[in-house]
């Protein structure tokens, strides 16, 4: 089964995919963090394309982030890599390297996996599709509590990258039709959690029920 949980930045998709992967016992899947490395690379080797860099990413996710082989966890997050990863991710040639690369790793297994564009371009079939959304201001609020940055700054930087995110030709954000869209305004990060399991175990219910229903159509016919 694949969770896709959308959002723009500071909506909370990195902290609220941990814990629904923690609860269900899914792999998690942060593919802000891939983007991140392509932006860190292309930072540290100008004279490198994006692109080329997205065609040769050797990165290893999981609590720690590497890159090869370098541990770039923090790295990833600073303000100028956040910046530069939204440029990247609007190059359709780092998308196309980058959703193949969660394709491989979707293939197997439970997961749930958190980005931009999960639900409507990397795992369009998902059962599950959550996009979380909360307003501007709450979004930066947050941001800048956690970088321990200027809240003006930040919305002003935020208000950029929406901008972009929304607004590039190639899988711009926006919620997948079937997408259950939860405001995470003035919720805490446990409820968001745990209305995400509800929703989980819900398709997981319907995905045994159906499985029963054709098994027992499978004996009366036989």
């Amino acid at each position: 089964m694949i969770v896709a949980i959308d959002g723009p930045a500071g909506a909370g998709k990195s902290t609220v995919a941990r814990g629904v992967a923690a609860a269900l016992g899914f792999s998690y899947l942060d593919s802000g963090a891939l983007y991140r490395c392509v932006a860190l690379a292309s930072l540290e080797q100008p004279a490198i394309s994006p692109a080329q860099h997205a065609a040769v990413l050797d990165v290893s996710l999981g609590e720690r982030v590497l890159l090869g082989g370098r541990d770039v966890t923090h790295a990833i997050r600073s303000p100028t890599v956040s910046a530069q990863a939204s440029v990247v991710a609007a190059d359709p040639a780092v998308r196309v390297a980058l959703v193949a690369r969660q394709r491989e790793l979707l293939a197997h297994g439970d997961w749930v996996a958190e980005g931009r564009d999960i639900g409507t371009v990397v795992a369009p079939a998902a059962e599950v599709k959550i996009f979380l959304e909360a307003s501007a201001e709450e979004r930066a609020a947050r941001r800048a509590r956690e970088m321990g940055a200027d809240p003006a700054e930040v919305a002003q930087e935020m208000r950029v990258r929406d901008a972009r995110d929304r607004d590039r030709d190639h899988s711009p954000l926006q919620a997948a039709p079937d997408a259950v869209v939860l405001d995470t305004g003035g919720l805490g990060v446990e409820e968001v959690v745990a209305r995400a399991v509800a929703l989980v175990r819900s398709a997981q219910a319907a995905r045994g029920a159906e499985a029963a229903r054709r098994g027992g159509a499978g004996g009366d016919a036989g």
